[in-house]
């Protein structure tokens, strides 16, 4: 004996995610400012991944590679190292 069938409910259609970062601020972005770079890396030192920072893929290759350059030049820490020399432990 056959199920009956159930119907189903219209799929919406899918509304795709808004960049939060618009083009010129990301593109904007250099290894020089340090400050502005510090929002897209953690407090553990790891780049945010781009579901966490709602950029594009073009934009989070350009900010990880800021990022990068930023460490090599001392500007950013590479890891969270500095807050467990502080605290003594």
């Amino acid at each position: 004996m056959a199920k009956p069938q159930r119907s189903r409910k219209p799929l919406k259609p899918l509304k795709g995610k808004r960049p939060s970062y618009t083009d010129e601020f990301v593109f904007g972005l250099n290894y020089k400012s340090a400050s502005q770079l510090k929002k897209f890396v953690t407090d553990r030192g790891k780049i945010l991944s781009r579901r966490n920072s709602g950029l594009t893929a073009k934009q989070q290759r350009h900010v990880a590679e800021q990022v990068k350059i930023a460490r090599y030049m001392a500007l950013l820490h590479y890891t969270a190292d500095h807050l467990r020399q502080s605290q003594g432990a």
